[in-house]
């Protein structure tokens, strides 16, 4: 049998009320029954009951993670961040795969509901009607990691991705390129899909470059979609010499086309890539990317949730962290 509270209570002749005073940390217990208590959980080998203890205080510690594909590189590194914190307020976590799609998604709100979870970290692409419904209808506090929705309805934290595409596009105007070609993701995600195709035109468009549609094609982030668009770019009868990527696995999909092709990044075709991954310092030529802060993402949102969770002040319902552009041997050496 299990050993219980009122087993603990009777080994160290104290009450089950002072019991689960030192259990949840009551400071209102003499130092000698707390000695007590504590040797009797120890002979014992008491465990409390977290879902007893939930019922009675109606909190779980526990907050649930929903994240579109947990063999993601970008966002392993969110969780990272939310882990972190999590733990530091100790909370614990439940991750959920969603694999990015919209019914499982929904079934993972439900659940994770279920579970009495006392707040959700949601990451995912669009943020549809659906969601939003389903997320501002729950009982607890949820905040968005790494996305947003169109109106800001929901607490956020991500980054200016329409800011970041258009910097990047300028890095490369700069360098003196006028054929730019972006890889885009998505056109119906609004953030990493449409906002950095936004930024890209803009960049254009300010330098007086004309947009040439037979310069943009559509990957899934992934890296067999770089290699296969950066592939036809370089069929062209008038080539691109510079690629922007939405991604870092694209990024160095367009690098391998380049080099497969017998051509020198970044000699003949400079490339920029989007996220800052680990493995732009694995790839040769190490790859020059936009550095969205992803760690720190999953860290404030983590935080952001905590402060709803416990009724704290928030400042900023939607958090923008800053980008920068991490310069490697992908691009050529800027002028000083």
């Amino acid at each position: 049998m299990p050993v219980t509270i009122y087993d603990v209570a009777r080994e160290a002749g104290v009450s089950m009320a002072t019991v689960s005073r030192v259990v949840n940390g009551n400071p209102n217990v003499k130092p000698l029954t707390r000695k007590k208590v504590l040797a009797a959980i120890e002979r014992l080998g008491y465990r409390p009951n977290a879902v007893a203890r939930g019922l009675a205080s109606k909190k779980t510690t526990t907050v649930g993670v929903i994240i579109p594909d947990i063999s993601s590189l970008f966002f392993s590194e969110l969780a990272r961040g939310i882990e972190d914190i999590a733990t530091m307020y100790k909370y614990n976590i439940i991750l959920c795969n969603s694999d990015q799609r919209m019914e499982k998604e929904l079934q993972l709100i439900n659940t994770l509901l279920e579970k009495q979870v006392d707040g959700l970290l949601f990451m995912g692409a669009e943020i549809k009607e659906d969601h939003l419904q389903a997320l501002t209808s729950a009982s607890v506090p949820t905040v968005l990691a790494a996305t947003r929705d169109a109106d800001n309805t929901l607490p956020s934290v991500t980054i200016d991705h329409f800011q970041a595409a258009y910097d990047a596009t300028k890095a490369l105007i700069d360098h003196g390129h006028k054929r730019i070609a972006m890889i885009t993701g998505p056109i119906n995600d609004p953030l990493g899909g449409l906002m950095r195709y936004e930024g890209y035109k803009k960049a254009l468009a300010d330098a007086g470059i004309p947009l040439d549609e037979k310069l943009v094609a559509h990957g899934n982030y992934f890296y067999e979609s770089g290699l296969r668009t950066a592939g036809e770019f370089l069929k062209l009868s008038d080539p691109p010499t510079a690629i922007f990527a939405a991604s870092d696995e694209m990024a160095i999909g367009a690098i391998h086309a380049v080099q497969d092709a017998g051509l020198n990044v970044p000699a003949d075709i400079e490339v920029i890539g989007h996220d800052n991954i680990r493995l732009v310092e694995m790839v040769r030529p190490r790859l020059t990317s936009v550095v969205q802060p992803m760690y720190d993402i999953g860290a404030v949102a983590m935080r952001l949730l905590t402060k709803y969770m416990n009724n704290e002040h928030v400042e900023e319902h939607v958090v923008l962290l800053p980008h920068r552009i991490e310069y490697r041997e992908s691009t050529r050496p800027r002028e000083t």
